[in-house]
């Protein structure tokens, strides 16, 4: 994935994006999270407006609408696919055949949020609507831990947390200061002993206005993408809105149920949070906002991103019913056991997660 700096470089000096990300001011806000605010005027302006329903997590693939085919080629960075070994490696000219899959491959996003944001799209000639389903969220994985840097997440919005292209696509992007959703401490969920085979480990956030499940460890990358694929693939199908993060070289993942687009349809938004045009995706759930308004910019504060984050998330009722449906689809059980608090490895210490020198499975990158 070093890779894919230079190329996205090239393709600033090429002018392929709708306007400089690196010109955006940007600031921490002072509080115990440290939310991360950034000014960017003109996004909404020049990004692709939506094109679909924001009611239904779930629809099928228009070829009417914008999708990741229409791109051009110069957009297009390298092929990104599951090597199946365990090295990871680069093909320059690597020649398609006949025979050839559908290619997975890393794109520029030319409305950027940070400094290489990129998009993987797994294989983007099948024309996948934009849902979960456990080959490409396995191939995100990969791409997290190919990236090998903590600085490096990816992220998903279903449709109705704020996914504007249906064309199956996760996000990604550098960021140099840890996520607040990353510092936040979290309660350890027990789980019976019978649940244990996969090694994942289930928290709940705690202390963080918007409430989510993290999941990490696991024996083996595929056993935890394979969780956490079932609970997406529950909320898809029972038509919750949700966002993903992956983060920590793919070894954590925070699953956010979310409810904003209903709320604003039901007119429970209060107005001057409408006004502000902050649409609360996985960058900002996880604490990095992106504000269209220097006047929202200049009064940024804790509270602020607090309030506006706090009507994204479920009731606690509603996640502790959404939370037992998703265990009952991964075949997870709560034991009896008392649950346990845990700090975040950012909260306690300065340090960063360590970034993992290679991949426990390969990936192989083609150009």
């Amino acid at each position: 994935i070093a890779l894919a700096l230079p190329l996205w470089e090239d393709r600033v000096a090429r002018g392929l994006f709708r306007y400089d990300v690196t010109a955006c001011e940007t600031k921490v806000i002072p509080g115990e999270l440290g939310f991360v605010a950034q000014l960017n005027e003109g996004r909404h302006l020049k990004k692709r407006p939506t094109e679909f329903r924001v009611d239904r997590v779930l629809q099928p693939f228009d070829s009417a609408k914008f999708n990741f085919t229409k791109v051009g080629q110069e957009e297009v960075l390298f092929r990104f696919e599951n090597g199946g070994g365990d090295n990871s490696y680069f093909l320059e000219n690597a020649p398609s055949t006949e025979g050839d899959h559908a290619p997975s491959v890393v794109a520029i996003n030319v409305s950027p949020i940070e400094y290489g944001h990129v998009l993987l799209i797994p294989r983007v000639l099948d024309r996948l609507p934009q849902q979960i389903d456990p080959e490409s969220f396995l191939l995100a994985l990969h791409m997290a831990a190919e990236a090998a840097s903590p600085y490096f997440r990816l992220g998903y919005n279903s449709l109705g947390a704020f996914a504007t292209i249906n064309h199956l696509h996760f996000q990604a992007y550098y960021l140099s200061v840890p996520f607040p959703v990353e510092k936040a401490p979290t309660k350890k969920i027990p789980l019976a002993k019978c649940a244990l085979n996969s090694g994942v480990k289930v928290s709940k956030l705690t202390n963080f206005p918007v409430r989510g499940l993290v999941f990490e460890r696991g024996n083996t990358l595929k056993d935890l993408a394979d969780v956490v694929t079932n609970a997406c693939i529950w909320l898809q199908e029972n038509n919750v809105p949700f966002n993903v993060l992956i983060s920590d070289s793919g070894r954590r993942i925070f699953v956010f149920p979310q409810c904003y687009a209903e709320k604003q349809a039901l007119g429970e938004v209060s107005q001057d949070l409408l006004d502000t045009q902050v649409n609360p995706a996985v960058w900002e759930i996880s604490g990095h906002i992106v504000l269209k308004r220097r006047t929202d910019f200049k009064e940024a504060s804790e509270a602020s991103a607090w309030r506006l984050l706090a009507e994204v998330s479920l009731s606690e009722e509603r996640f502790e019913e959404v939370k037992a449906c998703i265990f009952e689809a991964t075949g997870l059980t709560e034991s009896d056991e008392e649950e346990e608090s845990s700090e975040s490895p950012y909260a306690s210490s300065s340090s960063v997660p360590r970034a993992s020198s290679h991949m426990s499975e390969g990936c192989l990158v083609l150009q």
